[in-house]
């Protein structure tokens, strides 16, 4: 079974400094009741980049079997910090669409009447919190009501992008627009490179950015693993450049649908570096 990495905070270490959480893209950690916590092992990339900026070294990684993600078993750790955590996991939940997980929770909660100030009526009446670098915040535009163009050529410039965020460091595993999706993976050149990205490529799809050349291509087959594991993708485009750095993610691909142990339609398009499609 594959692995996953996600970080443990040692409670006597820390001090509640706060200095780890500028420091987490996901959103995934806050102070509260004077430490650090782990709000949500939903969005916790396990990349670690918050460990650097902990002073009191309480902040480590750990690898744990790569099972799908289990609402009832993070809330089991959840209840055993408090109330105040209860509270910012939920908020944190609500913030980043994760209805079907919320309600998972609050059902959760519901045996435990006398824990928590959540129920099953009032959670929509809760503000949340805000977390985390509000660049990293998820944002499904695909619900958002569209402007009727019925007679007019739609502009050439139109963008279809459906989501935030799309790089790959910075979608969670189990944002909502990836479930039930058709999932574009480019490279980060192509959208500059091919003039028909948006029209050609990207519509109607989820979409992944990075780059395999700069960034660490083992982080990315980890993190689609996560991803096809926690969604049921009706398809894979992988987009790239003609230049050999590109070509090394299609194994990686390829292997991450065989991780995961499901059958999904996965197929390649090649951009030349003169912008024109040649696969």
């Amino acid at each position: 079974m594959a692995k996953r990495k996600i970080i443990r905070i040692d409670e006597a270490k820390c001090n509640g400094c706060g200095q780890c959480i500028p420091n987490c893209p996901e959103g995934a950690l806050q102070v509260i009741d004077g430490k650090a916590r782990l709000v949500s092992d939903l969005f916790c990339d396990g990349l670690g980049a918050c460990i650097g900026y902990c002073p009191q070294n309480a902040i480590t990684t750990e690898e744990r079997e790569a099972e799908g993600y289990d609402e009832n078993k993070v809330m089991a750790n959840i209840v055993r910090q408090g109330e105040n955590v209860i509270k910012a996991h939920l908020a944190h939940l609500e913030e980043h669409k994760q209805g079907g997980y919320l309600k998972q929770a609050l059902n959760y909660l519901s045996q435990f009447p006398a824990s928590h100030g959540y129920s099953l009526s009032d959670t929509g009446n809760k503000k949340s919190a805000p977390c985390g670098c509000p660049g990293a915040k998820v944002m499904d535009f695909r619900k958002k009501e569209e402007v009727s163009t019925k007679g007019k050529k739609a502009s050439a410039a139109e963008s279809q992008l459906r989501q935030w965020p799309v790089q790959i460091m910075l979608v969670p595993t189990s944002a909502p627009y990836l479930n039930n999706a058709d999932l574009l993976i480019a490279a980060d050149c192509v959208p500059f490179a091919y003039a028909g990205f948006h029209q050609d490529l990207l519509k109607g799809k989820a979409l992944l950015v990075g780059c395999p050349k700069l960034d660490d291509v083992r982080v990315y087959e980890e993190k689609f693993v996560q991803i096809l594991k926690n969604n049921n993708l009706k398809s894979i485009t992988y987009a790239h450049m003609e230049v050999p750095c590109c070509f090394g993610l299609v194994g990686i691909i390829n292997s991450a649908i065989a991780s995961s142990g499901k059958t999904i339609p996965f197929k390649e398009v090649i951009i030349s570096i003169k912008g024109e499609r040649k696969k």
